[in-house]
């Protein structure tokens, strides 16, 4: 296992960013919630407010993101934390940003494929918007000094590794590209709570998956420059190439379970055993 080097564990937590990310973050998701049960009601569904649960929820597998991505939190005294895992405490803004980052972008587009208005364009949109949304969320939160990516990572914007904004615009996309034909398919509203199994598994699918070469290339021994730049691109590509195929999979407005359903023909009766 990778290990935190302790010049990264030792580093200054800062009382004051910590603090607006805990406050700030949590009365968003507060409001974010309240959204989705708006949301679902009016959908009939309660799918929406399912996928902010997940996102929350999902935030528990952070620590497996954490050790691939070389993440460490600043565990400074004073830090709000819920549990530690792999020597990386875990910050109560966690679940909160997760339901800002992931959850919040995937209930609209899932609202967007269900009502008709999603084409492949709109879909390559939001995944710009969630790259934007992920770079301002966490320069917000590395230069505010509360945690930092240690380690050989390249093409920083404000000490943020860009790679990491793409590969969670992917996991999103597909997210919530999931999560629709879920909402499609689906006989009963029961099956809405499958986006709590369903978010673990895009979240670190997306990222391992598309991921594995910058995971590689920042982890290996005697790593250069160049071997983390081209493991990085090689993942910027295969992102992309995964919202490219996540286009195709997106489902048709509506839910076949509200779909009327036609009598049978004569020819069809005639044609039927007695």
């Amino acid at each position: 296992m990778v290990v935190t080097p302790p010049g990264v564990t030792a580093h200054h937590l800062n009382h004051a960013g910590q603090n607006v990310l805990t406050i700030a973050s949590w009365v968003i998701t507060a409001a974010v919630f309240g959204l989705s049960i708006w949301m679902s009601r009016r959908a009939k569904h309660p799918i929406y407010a399912c996928m902010i649960v997940a996102a929350g929820v999902g935030a528990l597998a952070e620590p497996l993101y954490d050790v691939m991505f070389n993440l460490y939190f600043y565990s400074g005294r004073g830090m709000q934390k819920t549990y530690t895992i792999f020597n990386i405490p875990q910050p109560v803004w966690a679940y909160s940003g997760y339901v800002i980052l992931y959850g919040l972008p995937a209930i609209f587009i899932v609202k967007e494929i269900h009502d008709g208005r999603m084409t492949p364009n709109r879909l390559w949109m939001w995944f710009g918007i969630e790259i934007l949304e992920s770079c301002v969320f966490e320069i917000a939160g590395i230069n505010m000094g509360t945690y930092t990516y240690w380690g050989p990572h390249v093409f920083r914007l404000w000490h943020y590794p860009i790679v990491i904004a793409v590969l969670e615009g992917v996991q999103t996309v597909t997210f919530a590209v999931v999560c629709a034909n879920l909402l499609h398919r689906a006989r009963d509203k029961w099956s809405a709570l499958g986006t709590v199994a369903i978010f673990p598994i895009t979240m670190l699918g997306g990222n391992f998956g598309a991921g594995a070469a910058v995971i590689i290339a920042i982890n290996a021994q005697d790593t250069s420059p160049n071997w983390v730049r081209f493991g990085t691109l090689v993942s910027i590509g295969m992102a992309c190439a995964v919202v490219r195929l996540v286009i195709g999979l997106i489902p048709p407005p509506g839910r076949v379970a509200d779909a009327p359903q036609t009598a049978p023909t004569g020819r069809a009766l005639a044609g039927a055993p007695a």
